[in-house]
């Protein structure tokens, strides 16, 4: 040890430097910790997620779990970077906009995966703030509606057999 670091550790300085990291390290521990777990929960959730930047103006997807990538097709990197109107919406900013401006709503479309075939969904949007209250981040679950609309197509088929004379 140094002459120059021996008298900080003589003095204190040294201690106190490492009762201030010491005190430093679980916060940061617990913060890494809970982000782990979070992540770990979004990945494990069955239902299709995608986390949308409600900061950039271009509203790029920064997160698709692995239910997202598995129901539409979409891998993550096929993804995260692009707006979801270029994915979800057929290229129409518009209906992006207009989902965007009426959050807590539930939608009910029908959107292409990437091979082509439509899924019939219902889309909810969440909207996630900031610890001072500004918004940082659109939370978009869906939820695969698929079997609803094909019964739904037979029950129309039904009633327009039971009307035909």
């Amino acid at each position: 040890m140094s002459a120059v670091a021996g008298a900080c550790h003589n003095a204190g300085m040294t201690v106190v430097n490492k009762v201030q990291r010491t005190q430093a390290a679980p916060a940061l521990f617990r913060l890494l910790s809970e982000s782990a777990v979070w992540r770990a929960a979004l990945e494990g959730c069955a239902y299709p997620l995608a986390l949308l930047d409600a900061t950039q103006p271009a509203r790029p997807l920064t997160y698709v779990n692995a239910a997202f990538v598995r129901y539409f097709g979409w891998s993550e990197a096929d993804a995260v970077g692009h707006s979801p109107a270029k994915l979800l919406f057929r290229n129409d900013e518009g209906a992006l906009q207009k989902l965007l401006a009426d959050p807590g709503t539930r939608w009910h479309l029908s959107t292409p995966g990437k091979d082509g075939e439509e899924r019939h969904v219902e889309l909810i949007l969440g909207a996630v703030r900031s610890v001072e209250g500004k918004l940082t981040h659109w939370v978009l679950s869906f939820q695969d509606c698929s079997e609803l609309e094909r019964l739904r197509r037979e029950l129309e088929k039904l009633r327009a057999l039971a009307a035909t004379p």
